[in-house]
């Protein structure tokens, strides 16, 4: 029960960028031809998976939430984080960029954009060095092997 209540307060946070700012950004959408709404629901399919997979790993393994305000109590170097040290933000980004190709929105690929601008930021000057506090060289030695955005495979053997 705890790590269901977990998860959906982990959702809380996707819900605003994926759904609620979107819908502010472009309030006429619509739905374009057939072969962008197939390749837009693709992507979709694919970031979502990512984003939920990496959710339920932080609150699996993690025994927290990306939720500032129930943060992890483990690093999590497993599942998809083996590859790549933020596979939610990949997701959400993919999720947006899914929708921006379903509706033709630019203002929707602009968001995205920008949120992967913001994040990289905020990781770059906040949530690395909060983890390397937090996780001393266990996060230093994870952050030496594992890239931030683009995955590298192969590199952790465990599971």
């Amino acid at each position: 029960m705890k790590n269901i209540i977990r998860q959906g307060i982990s959702f809380f946070l996707p819900i605003k960028v994926l759904i609620l700012i979107p819908l502010v950004l472009e309030k006429d959408f619509i739905l374009k031809t057939p072969l962008s709404l197939s390749i837009g629901i693709i992507t979709i399919t694919a970031g979502l998976f990512l984003m939920v997979k990496s959710i339920t790993d932080i609150s699996n393994k993690g025994d927290g939430t990306l939720a500032p305000w129930s943060p992890t109590k483990k690093l999590v170097v497993t599942g998809l984080y083996r590859y790549v040290r933020n596979p939610m933000i990949i997701g959400v980004l993919i999720t947006l960029i899914g929708e921006s190709i379903c509706t033709g929105s630019r203002k929707i690929f602009i968001w995205a954009i920008i949120f992967f601008i913001i994040n990289n930021v905020f990781f770059f000057f906040f949530e690395e060095r909060n983890l390397a506090k937090k996780f001393g060289e266990e996060y230093r030695k994870y952050k030496k092997e594992v890239p931030r955005w683009i995955p590298k495979f192969n590199l952790r053997k465990t599971e």
